[in-house]
């Protein structure tokens, strides 16, 4: 609040903070040095870590690691899929999805999204018959229809990895995002919903595949021994498997761990953050905020939104000009320098077939922060700075 009482532009890049109750357990490592995951004999944070989140989602086995990208990586060698097997992937995701792929040796195979920023089901049909795996990116927490993605995968024997990194907590059809496909992938970085600065964890409920990650993460020797549940599998795997050492530290877990009973309460908050701001965009004639498909319960930290009309380039960099003037950065993914989420960036592809229909969502397609700790008059704020900076640029 300035000092004449009017509302400023709210910080919207701080993230979550870390709760009081991690200090006390990171004191007590950093002064007993017993940061390495594998020392202690049992109970190890990472260790503990695992086992809670594993319980939160409702799943069998989980596999703290050192990002979401490496839970990636780890879930699609943990598939065993031939070198070169084509992955299918959404063309709207992050840069470190393609990048998995191609660490796994194996070959991403982009397929269209729509303005609703869901995948296009027509294009995912007719681009999976010889796929090795389906990796589908919950982009910005934005789920496509599982059912029926689910429905032609399992009708093909193809299996699903799903990139949960920006959906923590959200719900499709009453089951938890992640548990739906074959493994679940979460992201700990600082802009999601828990904040362990870098971070990542997979979840499966297949001791196999579980079994093949624990191994290739790094649980070198009989390390794999501190994984229960998995003995038989870890033993048979021991030195068939290459270590690539994606450990998580204990750090990390002692950061993470306080925060996963407050999921719940920032899921609720983010939502209500969300449909308060995506109401008063929706309010323009010249925003729009794609409705969730119907099975989906999200839990959003972030607010994604088009600018409907005939728009040209110059318009939406006056509106992205025009809103950071009032404080509130926002960023049109596919006019944004070197995004890392619009796809013809990642080069390290090579010539890829022409996707018209995600690269005009992509031209159009808003980002903006809406962190969980904001208040309503800095909601309002948000809302009303995005909503005159689009009508001050369509004059």
């Amino acid at each position: 609040m300035a000092p004449d009482g009017q509302t400023i532009a709210p910080n919207v890049y701080d993230a979550e903070p870390i709760p009081e109750a991690a200090r006390a357990e990171i004191d007590r490592l950093l002064s007993s040095g017993d940061l390495f995951r594998y020392t202690a004999p049992q109970d190890a944070p990472v260790a503990l870590l695992e086992a809670e989140f594993a319980a939160l989602l409702g799943t069998r086995y989980a596999l703290a690691v050192s990002s979401c990208s490496a839970a990636l990586f780890l879930a699609l060698k943990a598939l065993d899929l031939p070198r070169g097997a084509k992955v299918l992937i959404p063309a709207f995701t992050f840069a470190a999805v393609p990048s998995s792929v191609v660490h796994a040796d194996c070959e991403p195979v982009l397929v269209e999204v729509g303005e609703n920023y869901r995948v296009n089901m027509e294009d995912f049909a007719a681009k999976l018959p010889g796929a090795g795996a389906v990796m589908i990116s919950h982009m910005r927490g934005h789920t496509s229809d599982m059912d029926a993605i689910m429905a032609l995968c399992d009708a093909a024997g193809i299996p699903v990895i799903e990139d949960a990194a920006h959906s923590l907590g959200t719900v499709w059809g009453g089951r938890n995002i992640g548990t739906i496909g074959k493994v679940g992938c979460f992201s700990f970085q600082s802009y999601k919903m828990v904040n362990a600065g870098e971070g990542g964890i997979m979840i499966t409920d297949d001791p196999e595949i579980a079994a093949r990650a624990i191994i290739m993460s790094g649980a070198y020797e009989t390390n794999w021994k501190k994984h229960p549940g998995l003995s038989n599998s870890c033993a048979h795997w021991q030195n068939k498997l290459p270590l690539y050492n994606l450990r998580m530290q204990n750090l990390s877990a002692a950061v993470i761990r306080p925060q996963l009973p407050l999921v719940a309460e920032r899921v609720e908050k983010g939502r209500a953050n969300h449909d308060h701001v995506a109401a008063r965009l929706n309010a323009s004639a010249h925003l729009s905020v794609p409705d969730p498909l119907g099975p989906e319960v999200r839990a959003p930290d972030s607010i994604q939104f088009n600018l409907s009309g005939d728009w040209t380039d110059a318009q939406a960099l006056g509106f992205q000009a025009a809103s950071k003037a009032r404080g509130v950065a926002v960023q049109v993914f596919g006019l944004s320098e070197g995004n890392a989420r619009a796809f013809w960036n990642w080069q390290f592809l090579g010539d890829q077939p022409e996707l018209p229909q995600t690269r005009a969502m992509l031209m159009r397609a808003c980002d903006v922060r809406l962190p969980t700790r904001l208040t309503g008059p800095e909601l309002d704020y948000i809302a009303d700075a995005i909503v005159e900076a689009a009508a001050e640029a369509r004059v």
